[in-house]
């Protein structure tokens, strides 16, 4: 399937599932790596007690991170925000290729 022929509904769940994902569907690469890696940087600093608790001796890393119990929303703001930005993205871009794909397909008229 070229990229004119396949549907632009999947981008968006894939972009839900993993930021990013569905702009590499789209064929956008190097936007959909770019998400992504600001997506993982939001989630590496979910909240500033899993870095302190992950710099403490003695508590290793994904069992900090693991503990959900005293999780809150301003901890999870900024991954669901960068998620949310990345999902307009994913949307504006299905956009302009809706958009260019008829004005492509027609031909040009030469004015005669």
């Amino acid at each position: 399937m070229t990229s004119l022929t396949r549907p632009i509904w999947p981008a968006y769940l894939l972009s839900v599932f993993v930021a990013g994902l569905g702009h590499c569907y789209l064929g956008h690469w190097k936007r959909g790596v770019s998400w992504f890696l600001l997506y993982a940087l939001a989630l590496a600093f979910l909240s500033a007690r899993t870095i302190s608790g992950a710099l403490e001796p003695g508590e290793p890393f994904v069992i900090t991170a693991l503990q959900f119990e005293q999780v809150a929303f301003t901890n999870v703001a900024l991954p669901l925000a960068v998620l949310i930005v990345c999902l307009l993205d994913v949307y504006l871009l299905g956009l302009a290729k809706r958009t260019e794909s008829p004005a492509a397909a027609e031909p040009r008229s030469n004015g005669s």
